[in-house]
């Protein structure tokens, strides 16, 4: 069963390529961090802080070419870890149909706090269960 989470913090470093988001469990006690990076913590960052660019970015031109083929992104999952890399999905609809669409933690992420509010993000609890 996927379990409901938000996303709690961005770390943004200026002096490390690695940057971190903290998800944690809505209702729960579960937390934990996702290695992202430069690029990808500051799209996210930069969405949170409502900072509009003068052009779209690539995650705003991602939403809005999906719009303008008819279909929304109803949520984003983290499905599953391989050799300590995370894997998700977009969920998209068109229609009646639900598309998976596969991603990065960080672009699923990302393309979550591009919608007002942001959309569910949900784990995988077999992910959860691997990260103790």
């Amino acid at each position: 069963m996927p379990v409901l989470m938000e996303l709690s913090r961005v770390l943004v470093s200026d002096l490390d390529d690695q940057q971190a988001m903290y998800l944690r469990e809505v209702g729960g006690l579960r937390m934990f961090p996702i290695l992202i990076g430069p690029f990808e913590a500051q799209a996210i960052n930069r969405q949170l802080l409502e900072e509009e660019p003068f052009r779209p970015m690539t995650h705003q031109l991602l939403k809005n070419v999906i719009a303008a083929l008819g279909g929304v992104i109803v949520e984003v999952m983290i499905t599953e870890m391989k050799d300590h890399t995370y894997f998700a999905v977009l969920k998209v609809r068109t229609g009646e149909t639900v598309h998976d669409v596969d991603c990065r933690p960080s672009d699923a992420i990302a393309m979550a706090v591009h919608y007002s509010p942001p959309l569910p993000i949900f784990v995988a609890e077999q992910v959860l269960n691997e990260l103790g």
